[in-house]
């Protein structure tokens, strides 16, 4: 039975969106609030406020309410597991490549 995993699922779903990885590359130079990230992306409120809610349940993003204005900055989650889960799957690739080139030198010249 296949184990999967909510938390990577959040992930890979948060960063699937080109919006979504473009908002994280803006707070990874600095902090933006809902508003600044909305012009910056031609966006409404309530648009960017969408996309920055899936970056927070995925722990890619934090925000901070001060007063009227809310603070976006780069959350807790590194993408350490997901890294790790991509590293994986790319050696079981790796290997079966590696499987079939085998195959490919053994019976070249058979056809």
């Amino acid at each position: 039975m296949v184990q999967y995993s909510p938390a990577l699922d959040r992930a890979f779903a948060a960063v699937a969106d080109p919006t979504r990885r473009g908002i994280l590359e803006q707070l990874a130079r600095r902090d933006a609030s809902i508003t600044d990230l909305a012009e910056h992306f031609e966006m409404s409120l309530t648009g960017i406020k969408k996309h920055v809610r899936l970056l927070e349940d995925a722990g890619l993003v934090r925000t901070q309410k001060a007063g009227r204005v809310r603070t976006c900055r780069i959350g807790p989650n590194t993408l350490s597991a997901e890294v790790a889960w991509m590293q994986k799957y790319q050696s079981m690739m790796e290997q079966r490549l590696d499987h079939l080139e085998k195959l490919l030198e053994r019976t070249k010249g058979e056809f």
